[in-house]
């Protein structure tokens, strides 16, 4: 059995397969499990490796409780951060997440704590801080 992870953010996100398509192409994601849902069109259950970490995410079932995701132009008010080995791959995902269509908040920088730091919205509304260490 492989060991769980201590800590992993379990977003929902609908559509979640389009927000999986997206977490491959834009961070590099690998899927590492995968179950639809008896309906046939919505995500159960997915976990992609991201960054040497774990995000797990699904579709909204409302069905099943009062969860739900955002309206449009509703923010979410949780946050993943993602560490790096250096300030450049903050510049480059920034970059490459930008042009997948994610909203940048805070442009990359050098910020007074002593790391490369940059925030982004990714198009489901979730918000990403990305924090590198100075040269």
């Amino acid at each position: 059995m492989t060991e769980r992870p201590k800590v992993a953010p379990y977003l929902t996100v609908t559509p979640a397969a389009a927000a999986i398509a997206w977490y491959v192409n834009a961070f590099g994601a690998r899927q590492k499990a995968f179950m639809p849902a008896v309906d046939g069109v919505r995500v159960l259950h997915c976990e992609l490796e991201i960054n040497g970490g774990t995000l797990m995410l699904n579709d909204a079932f409302p069905e099943f409780g009062q969860t739900r995701t955002p309206l449009p132009g509703e923010p979410v008010t949780s946050t993943v951060s993602l560490e790096f080995a250096t300030g450049k791959e903050v510049d480059d995902l920034f970059a490459k997440a930008t042009n997948f269509g994610a909203k940048g908040e805070a442009q990359p920088t050098n910020s007074f704590w002593g790391t490369r730091f940059a925030v982004l919205r990714d198009p489901f509304g979730h918000r990403w801080m990305l924090n590198g260490p100075l040269a």
